[in-house]
């Protein structure tokens, strides 16, 4: 007998679930090019198959235009995850979705390395502006 889990089926409606709103601040600094690079150690997510925790890194560098994430409101943004059944492929867009509205980079790449699950390892990234794929 298969066993379903209580996330199974949701993946539909990743693009439409509340979230906290992650807020930004001025940068001063908007006329010059520079990378802020983020990484956050201790992501955790739920298995939408199992219903079991997945843990990741997530790397994220962007080129700010007028403003910059608020690491606080980041923060709480990502430890709503915890309880979500999300594929990686899914959290990593929906990510992007989300910083790119927040602050409207000049550019930005999200990376997210999740640990090893069933002897299988998965990186999954985006850019914005999205590169044309070969």
């Amino acid at each position: 007998m298969k066993q379903v889990s209580s996330y199974e089926g949701r993946q539909d409606k990743v693009r439409s679930m509340k979230l906290p709103g992650i807020e930004v601040w001025e940068n001063q600094y908007a006329d010059r090019d520079f990378v802020v690079d983020l990484e956050i150690p201790e992501f955790t997510c739920i298995c939408p198959k199992t219903g079991l925790p997945d843990f990741a890194v997530i790397k994220v560098s962007y080129k700010p235009t007028k403003t910059c994430l608020e690491l606080k409101s980041l923060k709480l943004y990502l430890v709503e995850y915890r309880t979500i059944g999300i594929f990686h492929e899914h959290l990593v867009n929906r990510l992007m979705d989300d910083f790119v509205k927040a602050c409207k980079p000049r550019w930005m790449k999200i990376e997210v390395i999740m640990n090893p699950r069933g002897g299988i390892a998965t990186n999954v990234t985006a850019e914005y502006p999205q590169q044309k794929m070969k």
